[in-house]
């Protein structure tokens, strides 16, 4: 009787033991794929903390019209070829494309009626050669763009699009944006003449350059404005004519832009170069002459120096440093560099006489400090 309560008891005990134990339930196996796709998160790139921007003036390779004597020889190839190693680096590199990118066509009707008409027309196969040199973005707003009419502007827009050059300042293209780096840009143009967009609507520029501050990090102003030639190095603080048409009242442009948003404003048009000014802490470049324009534009004396406008700036848009970098033309070899500082130092005496209190100091060498 014993032994068989002891049995009974035994196998209580090993019941309830069991009943102890937790429940572990078993893990599914996971289904094999045939082709399993792994998808990679992309991280958006750290914006960088200083951007360099290299600028320059007035651009045209050569004109294939009426005829071909007024190409360079080379096919254009080497027209950068002094400049090439100043440029690499830059996170944008401009300047204004002063006429068109066309292989055939006639002149617009009201080029034809003028007494004197200077006529741009490049091949289309001569956008390589700024694409080579580093530049990546480009105005289209100014008086040689509507040469060859609708044709002309139209052909030229394709083929900067083709070669991947970004570009502004038509009616028909105001503006542009692009990402570089994990920074965008905001990029548009001005000028006083047909079908660009207009230099003397300040409200309606004001409006474009807000408009593109409220998208981008970073909006640059370019306009082509102020009097031709040697008599027109200086800004003059008023409306300015040239021909008989208004040219823009640049200096009250300039600030408009920067109080609109505008990080940065460089000015073409003269054929000479104009004064720089710090305006709230933005940089002003008035006018950055002629730079490569070969044996169209006349290169005598000032009009023939040719500056490079380095400029380094924060992500925020505010000027840091810069320099000018300075080169001359020459009709028969073209872009040289110049070892004598002859841009870099006018555009030091004409911002000392315009602009006494400009924000800066800019050195004989070319080398750019804030005042302040």
């Amino acid at each position: 009787m014993r032994s068989a309560a002891l049995s009974i008891v035994l196998i209580l005990l090993l019941a309830g033991c069991e009943k102890a134990e937790p429940v572990v339930e078993a893990r599914p196996v996971p289904k094999k794929h045939s082709h399993h796709k792994v998808t990679a998160v992309a991280i958006a790139p750290k914006p960088k903390d200083t951007i360099t921007i290299a600028a320059v003036g007035d651009m045209m390779l050569g004109s294939a019209y009426p005829d071909r004597s007024k190409l360079p020889p080379d096919s254009a190839k080497e027209s950068f070829n002094a400049v090439k190693s100043d440029l690499k680096g830059s996170d944008i590199v401009f300047g204004n494309m002063e006429g068109t990118l066309l292989d055939a066509g006639v002149p617009a009707t009201y080029k034809k009626n003028l007494k004197a008409a200077y006529l741009f027309r490049m091949p289309t196969y001569y956008a390589r050669v700024f694409k080579d040199a580093g530049f990546n973005m480009v105005s289209v707003a100014n008086n040689h763009i509507t040469d060859f009419g609708e044709k002309g502007y139209l052909s030229t827009t394709a083929t900067l699009d083709k070669y991947g050059i970004h570009y502004a300042g038509l009616e028909t293209c105001p503006t542009t944006i692009f990402e570089k780096d994990g920074i965008k840009y905001g990029f548009c143009a001005f000028a006083p003449n047909a079908h660009a967009v207009p230099l003397l609507e300040l409200r309606h520029a004001a409006k474009i350059i807000r408009e593109l501050k409220a998208q981008c990090d970073i909006v640059i102003v370019s306009f082509h404005g102020g009097g031709e030639g040697a008599a027109y190095e200086h800004v003059p603080f008023k409306m300015e004519s040239f021909l008989g048409a208004k040219r823009g009242n640049v200096h009250a442009f300039t600030h408009m832009a920067v109080d609109a948003g505008a990080d940065i404003v460089l000015g073409n048009g003269p054929h000479v170069s104009r004064a720089l000014e710090k305006y709230k802490g933005r940089l002003i470049a008035y006018s950055l002459g002629n730079f490569c324009t070969y044996k169209s534009v006349s290169v005598a004396g000032v009009c023939g120096m040719a500056p490079l406008l380095k400029v380094k700036m924060n992500h925020n848009g505010e000027f840091i440093s810069g320099r000018i970098i300075s080169f001359r033309q020459n009709h028969e070899k073209g872009l040289l560099r110049d070892s004598l500082n002859s841009a870099a130092r006018r555009i030091r005496m004409l911002t000392a006489k315009d602009f006494p209190k400009s924000g800066l100091v800019i050195g004989e060498d070319g080398v750019i400090k804030s005042m302040n």
